[in-house]
């Protein structure tokens, strides 16, 4: 049977994991969710994730715990980038804690996630996650889960997503260990195993199929706009011949059947969208750190087209997002006129909501890249 003792002969080299996760305000009233946020992970990192890692010689440490001076986010970037070994705490999906969660992702290296029960974000539900609750005795067995997970790792090797997984559904395939820093150095890497430039050549062609549906929700956003003014037109023909209720609603069943199709359209396209950009989320936001991490002197020639395809992106999807938007909006007074409406306008209101969760994070992508781009010419 292994030991920590054991392993401490074995590997005596020093050992560091960074702990990524929801920091919290210390300094923010007492009772707000700001510092209750921030003594909850606090709790989190003492209890079980630091004594766990203790167990076996390493050494772990927060962002609020670096203690060098210096550009907190570089620190941050290194520390993720650099450390033998990340524990991330994904509970939330904070925004931050996912960015760098994807940027650790794309180095290849020994990442043990875990999260609060009920709290795991949709776009990596399906990695293996260490849970806890918050009571004491879920939170010793959750540091006991992390203590074998360290056992395995450090005697058989980190089994580790690379970066092509989670790009393509963070589905697990025939899953391959990789020797990590931490553990044996004996293993040798799938000859088959994707690189850098495989998986951003990944990213490049699933912002090509993302550029593609979004120009297909364009299209049909513009025959929904032309069926909905000619009915209008009709519409005001009957009204000013004064035609009775019943013409009126055969036209309003008419227009109804007309966009129940590309409405329908609408939906499955926005649906497949939607889940792109969850699948792409976490390798563009690595790849973004990972230029960031580069000197702009030092960036690949592909550089500066990727972060340009992201800014062109967001402006068509943001373009689109207000016409469908608008027309959301109008559509929804709709089904007060008749119940033919309802089932179109539902599918398009559906279609509205996932467009607009999945064009926010968009957004962020392309403000980032024109951050990048910038400080490239700056």
């Amino acid at each position: 049977m292994i030991t920590s003792q054991t392993l401490r002969q074995d590997y005596d080299q020093p050992r560091k994991c960074f702990v990524v996760g929801p920091i919290g305000d210390p300094h923010a009233e007492h009772g707000s969710p700001e510092r209750e946020a921030y003594e909850h992970h606090l709790g989190i990192f003492e209890q079980v994730i630091a004594p766990a890692c203790e167990k076996y010689g390493i050494s772990a440490v927060r962002a609020d715990g670096i203690a060098h001076a210096g550009d907190i986010n570089e620190q941050i970037c290194r520390h993720v980038v650099e450390s033998d070994l990340v524990v991330a705490d994904v509970s939330g999906g904070n925004p931050n804690v996912m960015y760098e969660l994807g940027l650790r992702h794309i180095t290849g290296k020994p990442t043990i996630h875990i999260g609060e029960a009920g709290q795991l974000p949709f776009d990596i539900a399906s990695i293996r996650t260490i849970r806890y609750q918050r009571k004491r005795s879920h939170l010793a067995e959750a540091r006991k889960e992390i203590e074998s997970a360290l056992e395995a790792g450090l005697r058989d090797g980190f089994e580790l997503l690379t970066p092509a997984r989670v790009l393509r559904g963070l589905q697990t395939g025939d899953g391959m260990a990789y020797a990590s820093e931490v553990g044996d150095g004996g293993k040798e890497e799938d000859e088959d195993a994707p690189g850098l430039l495989d998986d951003f050549a990944v990213i490049e062609g699933g912002l090509d199929e993302m550029a593609a549906d979004m120009e297909a929700i364009t299209k049909t956003v513009e025959t929904i706009g032309t069926l909905t003014e000619q009915s209008g037109t009709e519409m005001l023909d009957l009204t000013q011949a004064n035609a009775s209720m019943s013409a009126r609603l055969a036209a309003v069943a008419r227009y109804a059947k007309t966009i129940s199709t590309p409405a329908g359209e609408l939906n499955t396209v926005a649906a497949v969208f939607a889940e792109r950009m969850t699948t792409m989320d976490a390798g563009v936001r690595a790849a973004l750190g990972l230029i960031e991490m580069t000197p702009p002197d030092e960036r690949g020639e592909g550089v500066e087209e990727f972060l340009e395809q992201l800014m062109s992106l967001d402006e068509a999807a943001q373009e689109g997002l207000a016409q469908i938007s608008s027309f959301g909006t109008s559509a929804g007074d709709l089904v007060r006129v008749s119940r033919h409406l309802r089932k179109p306008v539902k599918e398009i209101s559906a279609a509205v909501k996932q467009l607009t969760s999945a064009i926010t994070r968009m957004r962020e992508w392309a403000d980032k890249a024109r951050a990048l781009a910038h400080s490239a010419t700056a």
